[in-house]
């Protein structure tokens, strides 16, 4: 009798054992930071998040589509008008048909939205971008069923920060007033549709300020050496960061 109870429950937690275990399929959905543009050895932070994720106690597998454009902002991604938006519904459809895998969206965008001038549509008042962010994320949660989406801050860039386009001292203190409108925005989802819109990281801003000169490339613009694209081991850094965030939002 005592054999076949240890055998009984042995068998029990395997079998829960491998409930616990998820499958994630996940679209990065952001600009030239998501992309990769700062990191030298082909790794961007999305590929970072994901190696993150895969050592991770009870993930069995994540799949994975980096939807990163250089440049864009929220209105590039709105859906209907924006001329990016499609590449978000494309990678989820490829991944929303794996059924036995959860389907979140991690998005980060404000970077270029907060710009004095250059990028579409920018400057973006702090009001129209949690309207554009809110319209996106309404767009993907009625398109995906059960899909989920996490919404991270965006990061620190340097107050002489000018390339092409100008960010400046001016383009910081927008970026700073988008990061209440996230965390707004993701409270209001809360009670609206409870357990489909997470805040996602929150920790990487202060983290990458602090540590400019070692973590972000240094780049010549029209106002000298400038910082705004994390370098290979701060691209590693931010991949982490995102990857801690997907998992206390989507492991429940």
């Amino acid at each position: 009798m005592k054999t076949i109870f240890t055998t009984f429950i042995l068998s029990l937690l395997i079998v829960c054992n491998a409930l616990a275990q998820q499958k994630l399929s996940i679209v990065f959905i952001g600009n030239s930071i998501t992309q990769g543009k700062g990191g030298d050895n082909g790794f961007p932070p999305p590929t970072h998040a994901v190696n993150y994720l895969k050592k991770q106690k009870g993930v069995e597998d994540v799949a994975f589509v980096n939807a990163g454009r250089s440049g864009s902002t929220t209105v590039d991604w709105l859906p209907g008008s924006g001329r990016y938006f499609a590449l978000a519904t494309q990678a989820a459809d490829s991944l929303f048909k794996m059924k036995d895998h959860q389907l979140v969206f991690s998005m980060k965008l404000g970077t270029n939205d907060s710009a004095i001038q250059g990028p579409n549509g920018s400057p973006v008042s702090k009001e129209k971008y949690k309207a554009n962010v809110k319209t996106i994320v309404d767009e993907l949660l009625g398109r995906y069923p059960g899909s989920k989406v996490v919404i991270h801050h965006p990061i620190w860039y340097s107050t002489n920060t000018y390339n092409s386009s100008s960010y400046l001292a001016e383009g910081l203190e927008r970026l700073n007033s988008y990061i209440p409108e996230i965390d707004a925005l993701t409270s209001e989802y809360k009670s609206a549709q409870p357990g489909r819109v997470f805040k996602g990281d929150t920790k990487a801003y202060k983290y990458f300020k602090k540590r400019a000169e070692k973590l972000f490339k240094p780049e010549n613009g029209q106002q000298g050496v400038f910082f705004l694209h994390p370098n290979e081991e701060g691209v590693a850094i931010l991949g982490k960061f995102w990857g801690k965030a997907l998992k206390k939002a989507v492991l429940r």
